[in-house]
């Protein structure tokens, strides 16, 4: 009887992934009548550049959302990633690698407390990363002083700026296109090439019918949060590497990826959703942003768009749970 909500599942990914495609494909159309070089090959690619922290962050926050919760913070570490990272390294470029991993280990530590306070203390996710997401904003802010310090090195900042030329067919490619193809594929082959794909999508189903059937419930949050916060880190070295020091850096980010997930067909309860949900609702979000701003709109009116994308794409998104049910 467990194998029958599979085939549900699969087929609700597919249409996901039909519905952020088609959104993709609608919105970089409607970019590329106003502004046609955007059909250059080079142009995609610095599209694609760009979007990838937010890319990166949807997949990290797809985990989460698949077992039922929320991760508030992503935001708060990309932020601390960027503003760690120009204080430790402070322009030396032999310290750059050591310091990426800190960096790494110190997000693999706010999942692990993120996912312990929700497994076992069975806090709701919503307060328990809102509370990590002021704790770590408050902690970045106290150790920068408030202000961007330090200097981050050109191996570093490669990371998110370095851009091959030359290439055939496409004649340019990112860095960070690599990343995002890397960090799709592991993302992927977690959820499909492994038993715990399955588990999450048990768990967001229904936790307690999950553990009766002996699906280790508390391991499987642990793990997506913790896959949330190194996808925090990573988008955060992107930003650090292209946009330089900011004590705002991942501001908002958090919100987006959540958004990201539900445009492309994530159900917010969980048990339903795929990465390509999450790649092409971040695509298409992105192709949003930038068609505002080709459209002049100001950053507050942009603000205000993303907030009623995000209630519309939540509101569709518990219709279909209703008339699922």
């Amino acid at each position: 009887m467990t194998t029958v909500p599979l085939p549900s599942s699969r087929r609700a990914a597919g249409i996901a992934l039909n519905a952020g495609l088609v959104i993709f494909v609608v919105l970089y159309a409607a970019i590329a009548l106003l502004q046609p070089n955007y059909l250059e090959p080079g142009l995609f690619m610095n599209f694609l550049r760009r979007a990838a922290p937010l890319l990166i962050l949807a997949c990290g926050q797809l985990y989460v959302i698949l077992t039922g919760g929320f991760d508030l913070s992503m935001g708060a570490v990309a932020t601390l990633v960027v503003l760690a990272a120009s204080i430790l390294i402070n322009g030396d470029p032999d310290a750059t690698w050591a310091v990426i991993g800190t960096l790494y280990v110190m997000g693999i530590a706010v999942g692990l407390v993120n996912g312990l306070v929700v497994a076992f203390l069975k806090v709701p996710s919503i307060i328990t990363t809102l509370g990590t997401m002021l704790l770590v904003n408050g902690l970045a802010l106290a150790w920068s002083g408030g202000a961007a310090r330090g200097d981050l090195p050109d191996n570093f900042r490669n990371l998110g700026r370095l851009v091959w030329r030359g290439v055939p067919v496409i004649g340019t490619l990112p860095l960070a296109v690599v990343v995002i193809a890397g960090f799709v594929a592991l993302a992927w082959w977690g959820l499909n090439g492994t038993v715990y794909g399955k588990r999450a999508l048990a768990v967001g189903d229904n936790p307690r019918a999950a553990e009766l059937a002996g699906t280790p419930v508390a391991v499987t949050r642990i793990l997506a949060f913790v896959v949330s916060a190194v996808s925090a880190v990573t988008a955060g070295i992107l930003l650090g590497g292209f946009s330089g020091v900011s004590v705002n850096a991942g501001e908002g980010l958090e919100l987006q990826a959540i958004a990201a997930c539900v445009i492309g067909g994530a159900q917010l309860l969980g048990g339903r959703g795929s990465i390509w949900s999450a790649v092409f609702g971040a695509l298409s979000l992105f192709a949003l942003f930038t068609l505002l701003n080709i459209l002049g709109l100001p950053q507050a009116l942009r603000d205000s768009i993303q907030g009623l994308i995000l209630i519309a794409a939540v509101g569709a998104s518990m219709w279909r749970s209703r008339k699922r049910n």
